[in-house]
């Protein structure tokens, strides 16, 4: 189906992005007033803080719940900046719609849940919210389409997407790996849909913040939420991945921003010539299926079986070092050629059982 949206007409500045900025969670009072202040200051207009956190594992703070609402409605009230929150079940929405919070996400491991989605759906029938939705903790861009499906059939309108990568057990760099090919392919699939950032929970790590924005921006994305707190190294919650808000500020005044509609005649003219190379690797990828399929008659003749191990692994080395001398990362050649010869065995097992 095909989402029905509205644009979410939430303030920003016309030289930065649009950003949602404030603490992991709403520790005290005067923890989010300091926090919201300091960020007010620096133009922020949106600001974000927990106030229901359930944790990985049980023990740890998991929120003020419904006593911090009124802090959040005191920052809107002293501020002016719009205040927003974190929902997860009906009561929470319940609770955020009566205390005026003017901004709902979804967490990963909520978008994850379909009895979850449509619970919230079902408690957000009818209202004229602006919802984000985090992708959900594992890669699966149709599960993040159907979470927002749900909300858009409740009537939910103004809607947008966070992303802030996924949940992998083999961590390197980042908190959650970014998977940057699922959020584009999201706005391939829904383009007017508006697409933000999450670089506090994909790094992880504060010094990671600044180069996840900026690869954000170069890709097109429509702004960010980041978490920001007056003392992150005293926070409660993720205190690695929060910076203060003079160095959100900084890096916010280091951002470019690119024009991403603009077209002009010498891009069109190297778009001529990927469209050329494109064609042309069509007809080579062609040529080779061809073979592979004369290759799967002979095994069939001779009664040989389709996945030849040991050819397929000098194929991943062989190609890997060409592509590492052609400039090329050997993630992405390795990725091409288990493609290309995942559809070869799909061909030969065809003609093994004719």
């Amino acid at each position: 189906m095909e989402l029905e949206l509205q644009p979410l007409n939430l303030p920003s500045d016309s030289e930065r992005p649009f950003v949602i900025a404030g603490p992991c969670s709403a520790e005290t009072e005067e923890q989010v007033m300091r926090t919201a202040r300091e960020l007010a200051m620096k133009g922020c207009h949106n600001f974000r803080a927990g106030v229901w956190k359930p944790r990985t594992k049980p023990g740890g703070f998991e929120g003020n719940g419904e006593k911090a609402l009124p802090w959040m409605q005191q920052v809107k009230k002293e501020t002016k900046m719009l205040v927003s929150t974190e929902v997860a079940t009906p009561e929470h929405v319940e609770l955020a719609l009566k205390y005026g919070i003017d901004i709902l996400w979804i967490g990963a491991r909520t978008s994850a849940n379909p009895f979850a989605m449509q619970a919230l759906a079902d408690a957000l029938q009818g209202v004229d919210v602006p919802v984000f939705v985090k992708n959900p903790v594992n890669p699966d861009l149709e599960l993040w389409i159907g979470a927002m499906e749900r909300l858009n059939q409740a009537g939910v309108k103004r809607l947008g997407a966070i992303h802030r990568g996924f949940s992998s057990y083999d961590k390197k760099i980042y908190r959650n790996l970014p998977m940057w090919q699922i959020p584009i392919e999201l706005r391939r699939r829904i383009p007017e849909l508006p697409i933000i950032s999450d670089p506090s929970h994909i790094g992880g790590r504060r010094e990671l913040i600044a180069p996840l924005c900026q690869q954000a921006m170069d890709l097109g994305f429509d702004g960010l939420i980041v978490e920001s707190h007056c003392e992150p190294d005293k926070a409660w919650s993720d205190a690695a991945q929060q910076v203060t808000p003079d160095v959100l500020d900084y890096i916010l005044s280091l951002l470019v921003i690119r024009d991403g509609h603009s077209t002009t005649e010498g891009i069109l003219q190297l778009r001529k010539q990927i469209d050329e190379l494109d064609n042309q690797l069509m007809d080579l990828l062609a040529k080779s299926m061809r073979v592979c399929r004369e290759i799967g008659q002979y095994k069939r003749e001779h009664n040989m079986t389709v996945l030849q191990a040991s050819r397929y692994n000098e194929i991943l080395s062989k190609r890997g070092a060409q592509g590492a001398l052609c400039g090329m990362g050997p993630e992405f050649v390795a990725s091409v050629f288990e493609s290309i010869h995942e559809e070869s065995v799909r061909q030969q097992i065809e003609i093994i059982n004719k």
